[in-house]
């Protein structure tokens, strides 16, 4: 391909071609808007793996370049000549969004990249071979002109230095202008805007003309709505009745977005062709394809778009990766301060969505659809329809608190342990440094616990469980109306292209391979390559949960020691809430080594994925999202696993308890039990991820990074604000930041829903904790989305993929840790047993002191007895501790009595009952909802059918075309019908 040498100095030069068609001249701008000479490129379609070109008579119809100037059917309408840009695309009104300089062609994509040095002092080479020619005549002419005065002596690490950086730099240059020149190959239009305002950074901006777009699109399939309209109906008139008057009364909490739309109106859909142009609304192409479907066509034909030339086959991830571009983002349609008299869609997002003032207000889903794409659009929906559904689980939660607030003065357990004449001595709850103690002194503990441990807890348990069927069977009903609605019922989503790490890992193996076996030409990573990988992955992830469960062996740890050194202290006011300062101490040390962690495990993930060298972007992300969910699930649950389930198990008794390390015995739970230091540490884990590492981190992390630019900047907030007037929106969309995906958003969401439902039994509250949450991080994502971020590539998708597995796998498992958490964790089956088979008058009178068990002072090992036995003012013979033995004077004492193997078969039945009970009512939920909405189904027939109708009327149109133009004579002129007009394609 020959290049104009000359074209390359002029830093302001826009880079656009067009080919010389017809006689025709094209236009070619620079900055300033004059046009540029004729630019006389021919280039031809590149043949590789990722597009196949078309044949001669279609390229023509693409690119308007026909060899023997034939007929061509597209011919007329492909290239955009200028004596017809005006007709063509000025007509069609006003241009939406940034432009090109000549203040037509809009904005598609912008790519950034590096501005070393002015070109004025770098002459830019034009093939890399030219570069190491030029540099070895530079060597050779300085070589003769240093006879006589030897050059000065540089630094052997500092020339080797530049010489690299030189290196690289005319490296980066070359796949620059090789990329770019396969992207006008391609069709694309391009123009550079070096002279901006801010320096060393270079904006490629790209435009896609209309017959790129129109390829592209049935190349992507992309469905479009045409002219048909037919009416939706919602069911029959009494549904319809209802669903009138319910949109009446919630008319104040919809956002104010498209109110002139037709509720009832919709166009029917059909995957965009050129030859059937005749199906679509074409009058105005300017908002046939919006903004977000342009960018993905653009974003479509760089990911195909090869640098073939350099040892590597390079697309543009792995252009982005080397450096040779350093951003790559659409453009945001406005500033959301825009003063204009029509809004734009990112301006209604930002008042109608994005502000706190708005928060008891639906949310468009629509329009973030419209603006973001499918995935962020279904994100929010599913956001959305779980904050919904949060309502009614946080209003029985509340309830069920209330209840524990009211019945506790009536709770008779709690009245025997306050009440005074009740003189029960306990027994030392650490060896030497702890003495004997009152049972009265654990009053606040057991009211406290009657809180969250009581007969409601069962129900709200039970309830949960089916909420969380309900959830996923309303979730799915919403997820296929959304389908239906945005054209998403025959979507499939296809492999997608290779990762850039994949193909330099396979061009290696090639490269090895053709080294030892000429021949071989196919190869790709198999599992074998990958072993060492997954190898790597498996025991690190091992290890890494293994340090998990040994940070919470350390908190163990801390809680013994700190409570034994409480006990020893001199100071009164330190021995009197040992109990509530141990548990909060330990709650907030285990949440921030969660949330530093969390960053850790993140970070370590995506390593762990890097090395498995995924194909596909698919691949890379289910792969990361799997080993982060794990890392993260343990590192969250795992002090709340061992403070549910093992605390206070292996204990032992009094004179021969188990100890971990030295004379540290292993922990007790309080006499009313674990499910209140359970609570606590749900509590605080929960609001302490949500407010500190959601919500404060989202908050605080940017406005940090903005305060230090505005230090660094040498302009106060005046001359800072004048600034950010006068820059264009692609350079105010640089200083945002990188969109880095939703998984991070929908992580946060998935561990929330696991603490919502997991132990919810221990934690009533939980749900209202998370409704609250989430009402504040809907805006704050929205806030996000809009303002502080890049605009995202719009993906599409019909559902939230691997994430709904998640879930539902998270619903069923909550059906078993609740009930082993009111079995073994609460009080609840030791009551029922209690009262139903050994109180003499069938009620709680004397429940505590069944659960007390005896023990002799005199059976204490040597060294653990207390070392102020006179610590109550009397010498204690008898202690009592909770768990079910016999008594020293029996024939077997100490030993588990019969009363523990009764309580513990009907815990373990109580499983087996609660766990098939509650999972066959979220089964039968789970049939009688149908996935699909009836009218929804109702409305994809009736779609179906239209179609088939419409494609029947123009088979019988061509019949009839071809039956007329059997009877004409030859000699009479052809005549062609108004619905089969020329292609603009």
């Amino acid at each position: 391909m020959e290049r104009h040498g000359d074209d390359d100095d002029d830093p302001m030069q826009t880079i656009n071609s067009h080919d010389k068609v017809s006689g025709q001249t094209f236009l070619v701008h620079n900055l300033s808007g004059s046009l540029l000479p004729e630019l006389e490129e021919q280039g031809t379609m590149r043949r590789n793996d990722y597009y196949i070109p078309v044949s001669c008579e279609e390229k023509a119809a693409d690119f308007g370049n026909t060899k023997d100037g034939g007929d061509s059917k597209y011919n007329k309408y492909d290239s955009i000549p200028l004596n017809s840009l005006k007709s063509d695309e000025a007509a069609s009104g006003p241009k939406q969004g940034p432009t090109f300089q000549d203040g037509q062609r809009r904005v598609d994509y912008v790519l950034t990249y590096h501005i070393q040095k002015p070109r004025s002092f770098r002459r830019k080479t034009s093939h890399f071979g030219d570069y190491r020619i030029l540099r070895s005549l530079r060597r050779s002419l300085s070589m003769m002109r240093g006879r006589d005065t030897p050059p000065p002596k540089e630094d052997p690490e500092v020339a080797a230095h530049k010489h690299r950086l030189d290196y690289h730099e005319d490296d980066k240059r070359f796949r620059q202008t090789e990329f770019e020149d396969n992207l006008r190959e391609m069709g694309l239009e391009l123009e550079k805007d070096e002279g901006n305002k801010i320096p060393g950074i270079g904006f490629l901006k790209i435009h896609a003309p209309w017959n790129v777009l129109c390829r592209e699109a049935e190349f992507m399939k992309l469905k479009m709505p045409t002219k048909k309209v037919y009416e939706v109906k919602q069911g029959s008139d009494v549904v319809e009745r209802i669903n009138l008057f319910i949109r009446k009364v919630t008319a104040p909490l919809h956002p104010k977005v498209e109110p002139n739309r037709a509720q009832n109106v919709k166009h029917l859909s059909h995957p965009f062709s050129r030859e059937k142009q005749h199906l679509f609304d074409l009058s105005d192409r300017e908002s046939f394809f919006d903004s977000k479907t342009r960018a993905s066509i653009v974003y479509e034909v760089l990911k195909r778009t090869r640098c073939t030339k350099a040892k590597y086959t390079m697309g543009i991830t792995s252009l982005l990766g080397n450096g040779v571009y350093t951003a790559a983002y659409p453009l945001h349609d406005g500033d959301v301060d825009s003063m204009g008299p029509e809004a734009n869609d990112r301006k209604i997002l930002y008042e109608e969505w994005a502000s706190y003032s708005v928060f008891y207000k639906y949310q468009p889903i629509g329009l973030i659809r419209k603006y973001f794409g499918e995935k962020i659009g279904l994100y929010f929906a599913w956001l959305g329809v779980y904050t919904q559904m949060l309502i009614p689980a946080a209003i029985v939660g509340a309830i069920v608190f209330l209840y524990g607030c009211a019945t506790v003065d009536n709770d008779i357990p709690s009245m025997e342990i306050c009440d005074p004449r009740n003189n029960i001595t306990m027994c030392p709850l650490c060896d030497r440094a702890c003495s004997y103690w009152k049972l009265k002194t654990a009053c606040g503990t057991a009211r406290a616990s009657h809180l969250f441990d009581n007969p409601a807890t069962v129900f709200f348990s039970i309830f949960m469980a089916l909420w969380a069927a309900m959830f996923m069977e309303h979730w799915k009903r919403r997820q296929m109306r959304l389908n239906y609605i945005w054209d998403l019922t025959g979507f499939e989503e296809e492999e997608g292209h290779h990762r850039a790490e994949y193909e330099i890992q396979v061009m290696q193996k090639t490269l090895k391979k053709q080294d030892m076996s000429p021949k071989d030409k196919k190869v790709k990573l198999t599992c074998t390559d990958r072993a060492p990988a997954y190898m790597t992955g498996l025991f690190t992830m091992l290890f890494m949960v293994g340090v998990t469960f040994a940070v919470v062996f350390g908190v163990i740890l801390y809680r013994i020691s700190i409570r034994a050194a409480l006990h020893m202290s001199s100071n009164p006011t330190a021995r009197t809430n040992i109990r509530a300062t141990v548990k909060g101490t330990a709650a907030v040390i285990n949440l921030v080594i969660i949330i530093i962690m969390d960053e850790v495990y993140g970070a370590l993930a995506r390593w762990l994925t890097l090395l498995e060298v995924p194909k596909t972007d698919k691949s890379f992300e289910e792969r990361l999202i799997i080993k982060t969910f794990v890392l993260k699930f343990a590192n969250a649950f795992s002090p709340i696993v061992y403070l549910a389930f093992f605390r206070g198990r292996m204990v032992g008794r009094p004179g021969d308890y188990l100890y971990v390390i030295g004379s540290y015995r292993m922990e007790e739970c309080a006499h009313a039990g674990c499910l209140m230091e359970l609570c606590i540490q749900l509590c605080i884990t929960m609001l302490g991820k949500q407010l500190i590492q959601n919500n404060l981190f989202e908050i605080g992390i940017p406005k940090i990074k903005k305060l230090i630019r505005r230090r660094k900047s040498d302009m106060d907030s005046q001359q800072q604000e004048d600034y950010n007037m006068t820059l264009q929106r692609h350079e105010k969309d640089h200083f945002l930041g990188p969109f880095v995906g939703l998984s991070p958003e929908y992580m946060e969401m998935i561990i929330q829903f696991g603490m919502v439902t997991l132990f919810v039994a221990s934690f009533p509250l939980a749900p209202l904790f998370a409704l609250l949450n989430n009402i504040i991080e809907i805006r704050l994502d929205a806030k996000k989305f809009v303002t502080e971020v890049r605009r995202p590539i719009a993906g599409s998708a019909k559902d939230i993929g691997i994430w709904y597995n998640l879930l539902r796998g998270l619903s069923k498992v909550a059906v078993i840790v609740n009930a082993f958490v009111i079995s073994f964790t609460s009080d609840f089956i030791p009551r029922l047993v209690y009262q139903y088979m050994y109180s003499p008058d069938g009620s709680m009178h004397g429940f505590v002191n069944h659960t007390l068990s005896y023990f002799n002072v005199s059976d204490f090992q040597p060294g653990t007895a207390p070392l102020q036995p006179m610590h109550l003012g009397y010498e204690v013979q008898i202690c009592r501790y909770k768990d079910y033995r016999e008594t020293p004077w029996s024939n077997t004492p100490y030993d588990l009595s019969k009363e523990f193997w009764a309580i513990l078969a009907c815990r373990l039945a109580f499983v087996v009952v609660f766990q098939n009970v509650v999972m066959l009512m979220s089964d039968f939920v789970d049939w009688l909802i149908p996935d699909i909405p009836k009218d929804i189904s109702l409305q994809i027939h009736k779609e179906k059918i239209l179609m088939v109708e419409l494609f029947m009327k123009e088979e019988e149109g061509k019949k009839l075309l071809r039956d007329s133009h059997a009877k004409q004579s030859p000699l009479q002129p052809r005549s062609r019908p108004a619905s089969h007009t020329p292609s603009n394609c």
